[in-house]
């Protein structure tokens, strides 16, 4: 017997925080025992690093059995099965022209051809893990070489068959086994052995110095007794995640984007139960409706769950009554008649409590089926001055003119005509009937409909309903877009849609079709149509607003039932909506801005809103589409987690099922990838350092921001390695515009550029200054090292194309500097925009990153025109926000702007009015604003020359300048972007845990 130790340091990638990876080997000839040290969590080259040794060790002639040791449980990554781990990492570094040396060049390419080639053969579970031998190990496999290398084959073909819809790659080609690969890879870095959901701990994985608070906590009120859970997010005791896998909370939320459980409605259900045979009155036209009411009915005599979690609501008072009135009617169960009436009486007050929240209608429903109860004989264990006061509500709700037109009022009071019954003109009521023979997809509505006018279409949708469900009806029929439609922008608001990506383009799919065909469940319901039209557009539909242009005037709001009951949650829809707009023609979606801006802004100042609502309108005011940044909409939605819609309903309706699902879901992947972000800190204040960039008094040095600034919008923990080349370039593109901008004298920027433009052959030149040399070495050795890492994924050399970039940058800034010495002004906005496109300095930022996302981009693509308007828009936007926030200073510093340009008299020269200021501001802006639809439009499109992926950076950069820019320039404001970089990268979350939807409503 003999051992061998095999070590190995990724000493020259620091940045995956692999620093001292060691692969201990034991073997003879009949087995081989391996196992790491010092294993931490880093993204792909983490992987890589590790499976340098373990690939070698596999393919070097060693024995048939193969033991695997995993990781000290303080990692994150931990190893599912060797196995697995091996297998996609392995074909990683294969497909991606990984080659350390082989024992044998002939066994390395048959290997690589075996990888590439063979057919995965059925293959027994792979044994159980044995007995550890160490506290310290987490995972064990053993196999043989041949199952070893059958395994990777079979994972791999597997993973292929769930590559994303826009990659459409064949199965058996090199670049489908690099993406399926690298999504195995990503699966595996957010799983452990046990299959439980990964919570990093804060107080494990992060220095010290980043704890700044304790984990988050969930708090929920218990349904009885006012008992509190708490949930503790992290460290040793997990609470609720502990208890629930990952996979069976993504399966609970999976189900319900496959077609979500609807929450029967007791309320619509007994006005369903109480319609009666067109030819025998006495009998119930929907008996099943009835049994159901017989068998829900709860202990307390009541009806229906209160979503809010308390025991008694209105609502549940409206369900309660309905249902009394539906079993009285067929003189059904007497004893849950009067358990239901001692309900009622005994918590009547509720209905009189201004400060409950009551379904829409609540005074005319409810009053109006106290009326028919006592009709029906019915005696309210109530004080009759207590019945009084509910019909003094009623004759307010009756006589007040509410906030829309009288088409508006007409529909409310047909929406509500249960309440009304002898009262309303059914005929006019008639005319709200929908093709599907509903009135407003109410069954509630329409049932009352049927009992005063046995209308055909009536009845047949109603028997439709009672037939889908087999006896509970909901509270809205049909909703099965609306419902999965929210479900995906919950999922999108949360920052965990990309784990149900399938499971969204099969809703989209399907939300397109209703488009295409113009059917009324998508195109008739305000909400839905405009909740649809931006998913849709966002995703890459190829649709046009046309389908919106019956809300494109304000009377579309002011005459329905929504402009009746100053909905704001619709008039937010329709605002965020009118924002997805990709051209200055398309005046449908201008018109819905201008007016749901202005009504929402008069709700605010005329008070006329619930508080509840009040910060969402003003953030969504204040922060338009294209200044909002996913990473923050993410903690935001997180800690203040809603799930309720805008469709007007008189009973309670959960979209989903699966809330606590969402929640817990978010919340550990929101803590995760904070974990990550937070080592990527530490990491680039040590980079920092090591480059001397600290030594540069001159330079703005705030690798905090500039990491917000990416993690804000680049967010999925796999994309480390293309956050931190995006930071790293940003803080250089900083220091070296601080350099041009007063850092440097006219000799060490002239030496600069001469550096820059001999680049590896710069050691011909030599530094004029200990300043140019700090300044040129981090920019060189930085970028060298993300050009390596890029080529791994490329599989080509990019230095020059990311040389290039840069050198396009440093010529514009150092053009703008002799422009600024000279006291010259360009003749034309043109000549300026030449240089000023350049020297914004974001190409360097984006490019180097793009290159590190994870699809290929050939030279090809990045010489095309697409590529090269994605460029254009996006330096324009951020060189054009520059100015207008900059304008002023950069005058008395003798700099050229693009606003002083526009200001100026013809020929340049003369004294700038304030009203030619004004105006020259205003047509910069709308100039940002052209650019700014053209490059969404760009990157939301289907298909194109530049993957997806990719694109996304530029619309990412364009939200990022626009926020920094939003009112001044961020780095002289600091404070408010300190507060929202911590928020993303180092303040734990603090989310409150809403009621679950469950049950009977």
């Amino acid at each position: 017997m003999h051992a061998r130790v095999i070590r190995w340091s990724n000493r020259k990638q620091p940045h995956s925080f692999v620093m001292n990876i060691g692969v201990h080997a034991q073997c003879t000839p009949s087995s081989c025992e391996f196992w790491l040290a010092n294993f931490r969590p880093g993204g792909r080259r983490t992987a890589a690093a590790a499976t340098f040794v373990l690939w070698v060790v596999a393919l070097s002639e060693l024995p048939e059995s193969i033991t695997l040791r995993g990781a000290p449980p303080a990692a994150s990554l931990s190893l599912v099965r060797g196995s697995a781990l091996l297998g996609a990492a392995q074909v990683f570094l294969l497909s991606s022209g990984f080659q350390p040396p082989p024992p044998d060049g002939h066994r390395l390419a048959t290997a690589r051809s075996g990888l590439r080639d063979a057919q995965p053969p059925a293959l027994p579970p792979p044994p159980p893990p044995r007995q550890q031998s160490s506290s310290r190990l987490v995972g064990v496999s053993s196999y043989s070489r041949a199952e070893f290398r059958s395994v990777c084959i079979s994972r791999i073909r597997r993973a292929s068959h769930c590559a994303a819809p826009h990659q459409q790659l064949p199965s058996r080609s090199s670049a489908a086994l690099l993406g399926a690969a690298q999504s195995s890879l990503r699966q595996m870095m957010t799983m452990n052995p046990g299959r439980q959901f990964p919570v990093a701990s804060p107080r494990g994985m992060v220095p010290k110095q980043f704890s700044r608070a304790p984990p988050a906590v969930i708090t929920r009120a218990a349904a009885a007794g006012g008992v509190e859970r708490r949930m503790d997010v992290g460290g040793e005791n997990a609470g609720m995640l502990q208890s629930m896998q990952r996979k069976e909370m993504q399966a609970a939320v999976r189900k319900q984007l496959q077609g979500a459980e609807f929450s029967p409605s007791s309320y619509d259900t007994a006005w369903v139960a109480m319609v009666p045979r067109r030819c025998s009155p006495q009998v119930p036209f929907f008996p099943q409706c009835v049994d159901w009411i017989l068998d829900n009915q709860q202990q307390d005599g009541s009806w229906g769950v209160n979503p809010s979690g308390s025991s008694v609501s209105k609502e549940i008072l409206l369900s309660t009554l309905a249902c009394v009135l539906a079993l009285a009617r067929w003189d059904a169960g007497r004893d849950h008649v009067r358990r239901g009436l001692d309900f009622i009486g005994r918590n009547f007050s509720v209905a009189m409590d201004d400060q409950s929240a009551a379904p829409v209608g609540f005074s005319i429903m409810f009053s109006g089926m106290l009326n028919l109860a006592t009709g029906m004989g019915l005696e309210l264990p109530v004080m009759q001055t207590d019945i009084d006061g509910i019909f003094h509500l009623r004759r307010i709700e009756l006589e007040r003119d509410g906030s829309g037109t009288v088409s508006a009022r007409k529909a409310f009071m047909a929406f509500v005509s249960e309440g009304l019954g002898s009262l309303q003109d059914w005929d006019q009521v008639m005319a709200y009937q929908r093709k599907n023979g509903s009135l407003f997809n109410s069954p509630s509505t329409t049932a009352a409909a049927a009992i005063h006018t046995f209308d055909d279409r009536a009845l047949s949708y109603l028997d439709s309903l009672a037939r889908k469900f087999g006896g509970p009806v909901p509270a809205m029929h049909p909703q099965d877009v609306y419902s999965r439609l929210c479900m995906v922008d919950t999922l999108e608001k949360m920052g965990i849609s990309l784990n149900f990506a399938y499971e969204i383009r099969d809703i989209l799919d399907m939300t397109y079709k209703c488009w295409m065909e113009n059917e009324e469940e998508v195109m008739m319901d305000m909400a839905t149509c405009s909740k649809a039209f931006r998913l849709l557009r966002v995703h890459g539909y190829d649709i046009t607003s046309d389908g919106m242009a019956h809300f494109a005037e304000q009377s579309s709001f002011d005459d329905s039932i929504h402009g009746y009951l100053n909905d704001t949650n619709t008039l937010l829809e329709l605002y965020r909506t009118s924002q997805v707009r990709f051209s200055r023609d398309d005046l449908i979606l201008e018109n819905i801005r201008s007016w749901s801006s202005k009504l929402l802004k008069q709700q605010l100042s005329s008070k006329k809103i619930s508080t509840s609502v009040i910060p969402e309108v003003e953030y969504t005011l204040k922060f338009p589409l294209h200044a909002t940044l996913e990473r923050l909409e993410h903690k935001r939605n997180i800690e203040q987690f809603k799930t309720k819609g805008s469709q007007l309903l008189k009973s309670g309706y959960c979209g989903s099922r699966a809330d606590d699902e969402i929640l817990a879901l978010a919340v550990g992947e929101f803590s995760s990838t904070q974990c990550v972000y937070q080592q990527e800190l530490q990491y680039l204040k040590s980079w920092v350092a090591q480059v001397r960039l600290d030594e540069l008094k001159f330079a703005r040095i705030m690798p905090l921001i500039t990491l917000f600034s990416t993690a804000a919008t680049m967010f999925p923990s796999e994309l480390s390695d293309a956050r931190i080349a995006w930071v790293q370039n940003s803080v250089l593109t900083s220091a070296v515009d601080d350099f041009f901008d007063g850092g440097g004298s006219t000799e060490e920027m002239e030496n600069f550029v001469a550096l820059m433009e001999k680049w590896d052959k710069h050691g011909d030149i030599g530094f004029c200054s200990e300043k140019v040399e700090i300044l040129f070495n981090a920019v060189y050795s930085t970028n060298k090292q993300i050009a390596a890492n890029a080529a791994l994924l490329q599989n080509r050399s990019v230095m020059d194309h990311i040389a290039r970039v840069w050198m396009d940058t440093v010529r514009g800034m150092m053009r703008e500097a002799e422009w600024a010495a000279n006291k010259y002004a360009p003749a034309t906005m043109e000549e300026y925009m030449q240089a000023a496109e350049d020297s914004i300095a974001l190409g360097p930022i984006v490019l180097p990153a793009a290159y590190l996302v994870g699809p290929e981009l050939s030279e090809e693509v990045t010489a095309s025109e697409e590529y090269s308007q994605l460029l254009k828009h996006m330096n324009i936007v951020g060189r054009l926000l520059n100015d207008v926030q900059t304008y002023e200073k950069e005058i008395k510093m003798g700099k050229v702007n693009s606003v002083m340009l526009q200001a100026l008299p013809h020929g340049g020269s003369g004294t700038l009015a304030p009203s030619s200021i004004e105006k020259a501001t205003a047509e910069v802006r709308s100039a940002i604003q052209a650019s700014r639809w053209e490059l969404h439009r760009l990157v939301a499109r289907d298909g194109g020359v530049v993957p997806r992926p990719c694109r996304e950076l530029f619309w990412h950069m364009s939200k990022v300048l626009s926020i920094f820019y939003l009112e001044e320039d961020a780095y002289f404001t600091p404070k408010e972007m300190m507060s929202r970089a911590n928020a993303v990268i180092l303040d734990p979350l603090q989310p409150t845990l809403p009621p679950s939807c469950s049950g009977a409503s």
